[in-house]
């Protein structure tokens, strides 16, 4: 395979032109990634309004969060196959494209139906941008300043679903939640219009087949587990079709696909080339993502549950509590992709690791009388634990890839973050509703009753997060991919 060969090997100097074309490239690429990732969780605080002015249920309105991770966790393994086949600036203004037209109709829909289509729309757009993006910083940005560039990544991947409730409780409080899209409407336009006058072509387009039985059991396993992880945290394991019947057919087609693969990509024809996971530094760098992932979504899910039904906190204030915890991984990013570059990942990963299990244990002694400050306290040092997390997994893990298996690495991440923050919510929620039924059936009044259920989940979030501190120990910084006579990179084992 051979992605992106206009570009010099990483070691080789650049030009004042191609640095230069190489920044503008990467930053349109940063703006319009934000654009699109606030979106992701800028909903997550106006279910209930929405249930109110559409008239329809809380299980209905779960569908808008339902249908764009379902989309996301289609549309993202295709993502290895477009980046190979399509140039750049195609590929950013297709996805920029199907996110603008996805947030239009979301402004104008009359009722959840176009709303629903509206999301799916928008996702389809979102599910692209990330691959795209970490594809081509990987292959435009030489492995000595990575981390740098990767913290600038990780303040989209971390920060925007942060404020994204902050930024919706605003507008909620004051304005209909149709400006949720009318007010990210012309950031996303003016971002493809910035894309479409000054995105370059940063790389060469190669034939790639595409086996269409492969995309059709990726849809079904990808989304046969995202739908049925989803229908566990909305109904607690009780949705008008059991959870379990899903997750199932979507773990077993996921078991065809895999195989399906291993067999094509002996040929270079697998849809997602699982040779990724061949690398050691990889694949535990993916498993310690997911473990972040599952604590980040299921705390951003959980946190203002609690302090809204437990310490009566309004929208607003919950999402203003969140809020420097938000800002804070935002400015710890490229300091810490700095140190990525100067140290290497362990020195980052295993303190980030144990802060983060530090505040879920701590978590599981929430009550009703919990001060305020210290919840805040707790929020803020977990996004700074899990920012010392991010940047160095994404880093390590793509870097550990020869250049040929960027794309499918790419599209690897974004699947795994999407099944994982599921997950994560899926866990959560319905250990919440379980304990919390369990102690109301026992005569715990409703504020009581949450708290416990909090607790258990944090307890079992807690506990998974042990994993993650083992994992740490054994995330290495990849050494740089080594080069032939002719500037190809070898396809060779290692990290």
């Amino acid at each position: 395979m051979q992605v992106q060969n206009d570009n010099p090997p990483p070691d080789v100097p650049l030009d004042a032109e191609t640095a230069a074309r190489n920044r503008l490239v990467i930053a349109i690429l940063l703006i319009s990634t934000f654009t699109v990732f606030l979106n992701e969780t800028i909903m997550s605080v106006a279910l209930p309004r929405l249930m109110e002015d559409l008239q329809v249920s809380a299980g209905a309105a779960q569908w808008l969060t339902t249908a764009f991770l379902l989309t996301m966790a289609i549309v993202i393994p295709i993502t290895g196959f477009l980046l190979q086949r399509m140039n750049t600036r195609p590929v950013f203004l297709i996805a920029m494209s199907l996110f603008s037209v996805g947030t239009l109709i979301s402004a104008i829909s009359p009722g959840l139906e176009l709303l629903v289509l509206g999301r799916v729309i928008q996702a389809s757009g979102t599910a692209v941008m990330m691959p795209l993006m970490m594809t081509t910083v990987m292959s435009l940005v030489p492995p000595s300043s990575r981390g740098k560039t990767m913290g600038n990544i990780s303040i989209v991947m971390s920060v925007a679903p942060a404020v994204g409730p902050t930024i919706g409780g605003f507008i909620l409080d004051t304005l209909d939640w149709r400006w949720m899209f009318w007010l990210v409407l012309p950031i996303a336009l003016g971002a493809m219009l910035l894309g479409y006058l000054r995105m370059k072509n940063v790389s060469e387009p190669r034939y790639a087949p595409l086996d269409i039985v492969s995309v059709g059991l990726s849809a079904i396993g990808f989304g046969g587990i995202v739908y049925g992880l989803s229908q566990m945290g909305e109904h607690a394991g009780e949705g008008t079709v059991p959870a379990w019947i899903p997750l199932v057919v979507g773990l077993a087609t996921l078991a065809v696909f895999v195989y399906r693969q291993t067999i094509l990509q002996r040929d270079d024809k697998a849809l997602l080339d699982l040779r990724t996971f061949l690398r050691k530094t990889f694949t535990v760098s993916v498993v310690m993502m997911a473990i972040s992932m599952m604590a980040l979504f299921g705390a951003i899910i959980l946190l203002p549950i609690y302090m809204q039904n437990v310490l009566g906190m309004t929208t607003l204030q919950s999402g203003l509590l969140t809020l420097p915890g938000g800002l804070l991984m935002g400015l710890l990013a490229p300091f810490i992709g700095r140190l990525y570059d100067r140290y290497g990942p362990t020195v980052l990963l295993v303190p980030g690791s144990i802060v983060v299990s530090a505040v879920l244990w701590f978590l599981t002694t929430l009550g009703v009388e919990t001060p305020v400050p210290v919840l805040l306290v707790a929020h803020v040092a977990l996004c700074g634990g899990l920012a010392m997390m991010f940047t160095p997994l994404f880093t390590a893990s793509l870097g550990s890839l020869p250049p040929q298996l960027y794309s499918h690495g790419s599209a690897v991440v974004g699947t795994i973050q999407q099944v994982a923050g599921a997950a994560g919510v899926a866990l959560f929620v319905a250990l919440m509703s379980m304990q919390a039924g369990a102690m109301m059936a026992n005569g715990a009044s409703e504020v009581a009753a949450v708290s416990g259920g909090i607790r258990l989940a944090f307890l079992v979030g807690a506990t998974i997060s042990l994993f993650a501190i083992i994992a740490a120990f054994f995330i290495k910084k990849p050494e740089p991919p080594q080069f032939g006579g002719e500037g190809e990179p070898a396809f060779a084992g290692g990290h």
